[in-house]
Formats: C-alpha cells, structure tokens, sequence
C-alpha cells in the first residue's frame, strides 16, 4: 500500500493512533483521577511511580518502532509477504524484553526507588504497592505494542482504536472497585489500582488477537506462518529500534528525574506537578498519534522514493498536530477550574488554582512538544534513528543541568521548574530542522 501525505491521509492514519497509542497515557489518567479521590499521598505517589511505569511501556514501544518503520517501508515497497516475517521478529524480542522488565520490577524497583524518594517514606512504600501488581501487566503491554505496532505500519489502525476504548473502560470499572472497594471486591487502595490496570492490558491483549484471528485482510501479511528466530533481521531491527528505546527511556526517565528534583520543594509542589502532568498527558494524546501516523507516512513515503517530500510533509503533520491539540489545550488550560471540577471536584479547589500557572506554562510547552515530537519521529521514520540519539543527549543534559540548579541553587519556584520544558523543545526543533535539511539521511537504507 502506498501513501500519500493529503490531511485526509494524515488523519485517517493518526486518529485511530492517537487513541491507540495513548493506551498507558489512559490508565495512567483514570489510576491519577481515582487516587486524587483516596488522598492526596496516594496522588502524589500515582505521580511518581505512574511515570515510571510509562518509562517502561515507553521502553517496549520503541524497540518497536524499528519493526514498524520496516513494515511500512515494505508496504511503500509493495512487498506485502515480507511483512509477517518482520512482525514475528519483532513480537519474539518484544515478548523477551518483557521477562527482563518483569524482573527488573520485581526485584530492583526498592532499591531504585529509595534513589529518588528517601524524603518520603509514605509515598516509597505505596509506590511499592503499587508497581507490585502492575508488573505483571508488562507482558500484555508488551504483546498488545507489537500488535499496535504492526496495524500501524500497515496503516489499517481501526481495531487500535476499538481496544484502546475497551482497555479504558475495563480499566476504570476495576480501578473504582478495586481502590474503594465497590462491586464486592476487596479495598485495595493504590494497590488494587495497579491490579486494575494489569487485568485491563490482559483483557485488551485477547481482544486484540481475537481480531486478528478473524481479520482476513491480513492474509496477505503472512502473519499466521510459524515464527522462526531471525538473528540478522533482529540485529537491523534493534539498529533502528535502539536510539529510539535510548530516546525513550532518557525522554521519559527525564521525567522520573524531574519528579525526583520536585520532590525537594514538599509534598504540596509533587501534588501541584502530579496534578500538571496528568492534565499533561491528557492533552499529549493527539501529539502521540500524529507522530505514530509519522513514522509510517515517512517511511512509506521513502519507500516511494519520494525524498523531496518528506520535510514538506513532517511540516504539514505537525501544523496539523498543533490545531487539533489547540482545540483540546485552550479551554481545558485556561479554565480548568470550570472543566476539570467534574473529574477532581472536592469541596477545597485550591490545588487547582496553585497549579493556574503552570497551565498557562503549558500553552507554550504543548505548542513546541507537538511541532518536536513529529520532527522527531519524522527523523526516525527516515532511518536516521542514531542522530537522534545524539540529539537527544545533548538535549536531556542542558535540560537536566537548568532542573539541577534551579531546585538546588536558586528559589525561583515551580514554574521556573517547569520552563525547562521549554528549553528542552526548542532544542530539539532547531537541531532537528538542522539535519534534515542537510539530506544526509537519504542514503539510509534497510
């Protein structure tokens, strides 16, 4: 199947992404919302060990994205049997990474966590609780990202949309039950928020195969022949695959960073930031599609050997970007006191009115995320995955330099804290817009 870059194009690609791909950025949203209702501890440790779970889905998302630039690039290619081949390889090492995930979150997590939460007992122990029972949901993340990854290469994400919808609300109904104890099941706390979301990933993953059994335009993949390890194809796979996962994990490890740095302003600055990034990941959504939508209408496009058009396209993409998350961040921005009252309505508002204005902050910083976000993701579906790498450590140190000196050496506040978003974005933009227009990327082939 070859693609054209017309908004239409652009949209039919990236709507049902964007809701897809917004998966953890779903749980983590409902587990935020419910446990704002149990206490603000429990809020302020959702905000804490929520990110870190989503640095780890994160992790497994962008070990895929190599399989996902590959399938697009085969279908831009009209080479529809290769295909299945490249999806096994990518759902072997994907299911293996999960073990090691697993693992690593059962048995490591009380030592990592003491690094950055030894000022406060009470919220290192509930995010104990907590990681507990999510880890064993990291074997379904992992699944359902390859399955997500494979429909979104092939550019038929419909299905990513139905499921995310059932994960969404197979996650909310046991969340409410688990966390107060509703529908008979046991009180659980942040604990049974975590067991929530775990059982709700398992049951989105069955679906999603239950699909897939049935789907028979995808015949033609090959998807159902017996998977046979793939040594050299994996290698290729993990060389675009790697910078993206160090991406990744730094981009969203910043954020374990940043909470860890918050942490030292009080337990009222962690709410204020908890409540920030939650309204954050809601409007992040749209972003996170079009640059899903991204890496396979560039890889298609190159596959097309249609060079030319790619940076006119990554542009085209994020203008679109921008617009639909403006209509979304404005109003929800600008009056949250008025929009968010019916998911965190208490009778004392004022962590809203503490947090006013990091949101009109976050105007600015969502504005720059979106147009850097499908740059970089442009920059990915070009092959060029190790200069973003590069980028993004140059990137991640001047901004995890400006978060150590302003909460370490100065008294300038939270929102200063938050500007380094800012720096961040804009970095990246320049650096990005800098490579692709040398055009050394077009001799990347794989």
């Amino acid at each position: 199947m070859q693609l054209d870059i017309t908004y239409r194009q652009i949209w039919k690609i990236s709507a049902p992404i964007m809701l897809g791909s917004a998966a953890q950025n779903v749980i983590a949203l409902s587990d935020a919302v419910l446990l704002y209702h149990l206490g603000e501890m429990e809020f302020g440790a959702i905000g804490f060990v929520g990110v870190f779970y989503i640095t780890i889905a994160a992790i497994g998302y962008s070990f895929s994205r190599g399989g996902q630039i590959m399938i697009a690039r085969r279908m831009g290619e009209k080479k529809p049997g290769s295909v299945g081949h490249v999806f096994h390889t990518m759902l072997l090492f994907e299911m293996a990474l999960a073990v090691l995930m697993w693992a690593f979150m059962k048995f490591a997590t009380p030592w990592f966590f003491h690094i950055f939460l030894d000022h406060s007992p009470e919220i290192y122990q509930k995010s104990l609780e907590y990681i507990h029972y999510r880890a064993y949901g990291i074997f379904f993340s992992y699944g359902g990202i390859a399955l997500i990854s494979l429909y979104s290469g092939i550019a038929r994400p419909g299905i990513i949309f139905i499921d995310t919808v059932i994960l969404a609300i197979v996650n909310l109904v046991l969340n409410y039950g688990l966390i107060f104890g509703k529908f008979g099941l046991p009180a659980m706390g942040i604990g049974g928020s975590g067991l929530a979301s775990s059982i709700a990933e398992g049951v989105a993953f069955v679906v999603f195969v239950a699909y897939m059994a049935y789907d028979r335009q995808n015949r033609p993949l090959r998807i159902f022949t017996v998977p046979e390890p793939d040594w050299p194809l994996t290698r290729q796979q993990l060389n675009l695959s790697l910078p993206v996962v160090a991406n990744a994990a730094v981009g969203q490890g910043s954020w374990v960073f940043f909470f860890g740095m918050v942490e030292n302003l009080g337990p009222r600055a962690l709410a204020v930031s908890n409540l920030a990034r939650t309204v954050y990941l809601l409007l992040s959504i749209p972003m996170w599609g079009f640059s899903s939508g991204a890496n396979t209408l560039i890889s298609n496009l190159i596959g097309q050997s249609r060079h030319r058009e790619v940076l006119p396209a990554a542009w085209k993409i994020a203008r679109f970007c921008w617009g639909i998350s403006m209509i979304l961040a404005v109003p929800i921005l600008l009056f949250p006191g008025k929009i968010l009252y019916p998911l965190l309505g208490k009778s004392d508002m004022s962590l809203i009115g503490e947090t006013q204005p990091v949101f009109y902050l976050l105007l600015l910083i969502l504005s720059l995320a979106t147009v850097g976000v499908v740059f970089m993701n442009t920059l990915a579906g070009t092959g060029a995955t190790w200069f973003g790498l590069k980028l993004q450590a140059i990137t991640v140190f001047i901004y995890l330099g400006y978060l150590f000196v302003i909460t370490n050496f100065t008294t300038l506040g939270l929102l200063w804290v938050w500007a380094a978003a800012v720096l961040y974005w804009l970095v990246v933009i320049a650096m990005v817009l800098f490579y692709l227009r040398t055009e050394r990327w077009h001799a990347m082939d794989f």
